[in-house]
């Protein structure tokens, strides 16, 4: 092996890492979580549903690498307190981590055929969905990120969607929350690079359609069927033509949380499939 071979192996080298993910329960940052496991990465795998989390970690431990199951509310400040503490308290660092719980909800959607405007919107939906997405990523960032500050390195990453920028039809909330999200990344990006250390970096992905059980209702009866013209309409405007596939997030989320992305941070990186490069004609 070359010293510039082995050099590449190390930048893309994320080896003894501890990585805390919310969400970890879910189709998307479960599958997240089992990936960076094959890569020698500790997981500490929080949700709202702690049976969902067990089974991730399970999966974790199988694949031979070492994991805990945290149960945590992220719009609880105490309970994701808590959920640090057994965190620390199990692997005594945190590395990285993965802001991926979030959502929408039915009563925060537009939806013209059932007579549902802007104006028919439940003021408890939308806040719903703006909490979830924003306070639940800037909780356990405020959280987490003391044992960055403390180790003077760490990786945040943040879930934001390509919605941040061209919201999309009827998810007024779901499009201005992300937004806040992205820009939310921005901002602490520079506070801790400024103010802490340049070695704790905040990076974002955006996501596109990726069928899961939560957005099932808004582009499909259930993953893969199309349900009216909705997927059709989103299919149409992808230019790969499909839906994202779960193990497509971790590429990207490898990269930023790696030695190779030693300069990045504050970024974007889309993957949607091209939605997002696309006008639609």
């Amino acid at each position: 092996m070359g010293r510039s071979e082995l050099k590449l192996r190390e930048m893309f080298s994320l080896e003894g890492k501890t990585a805390v993910i919310t969400g970890a329960g879910g189709i998307l940052f479960g599958t997240v979580a089992r990936g960076l496991a094959q890569l020698g990465v500790k997981i500490a795998a929080l949700d709202l549903r702690l049976e969902e989390a067990e089974k991730t970690a399970r999966d974790v431990k199988e694949s031979g690498t070492d994991s805990l199951a945290v149960a945590v509310d992220v719009l609880n400040q105490e309970s994701v307190r808590n959920a640090y503490k057994a965190v620390v308290k199990k692997f005594g660092r945190v590395d990285i981590l993965i802001n991926g719980a979030g959502g929408n909800h039915p009563r925060a959607l537009t939806n013209k055929e059932e007579g549902v405007y802007f104006h028919n919107l439940s003021p408890e939906g939308i806040k719903f969905v703006f909490d979830l997405n924003i306070l639940g990523t800037v909780l356990p960032s405020l959280v987490f990120v003391e044992k960055m500050i403390e180790q003077k390195e760490g990786v945040i990453i943040n879930t934001s969607s390509m919605s941040a920028d061209t919201p999309l039809s009827r998810t007024v909330a779901y499009s201005a929350a992300k937004a806040a999200v992205s820009n939310f990344t921005k901002w602490l990006a520079a506070d801790l690079a400024m103010n802490h250390s340049p070695l704790i970096r905040v990076n974002e992905i955006r996501p596109g359609f990726f069928p899961t059980l939560q957005n099932a209702d808004l582009i499909n009866k259930t993953p893969g069927v199309l349900k009216s013209s909705r997927g059709q309409d989103i299919l149409g405007g992808t230019p790969m033509g499909r839906y994202g596939k779960p193990e497509e997030l971790l590429g990207g989320i490898v990269y930023l949380c790696s030695p190779s992305a030693s300069f990045t941070t504050g970024s974007s990186l889309a993957i949607d499939g091209g939605f997002g490069s696309f006008s639609g004609v």
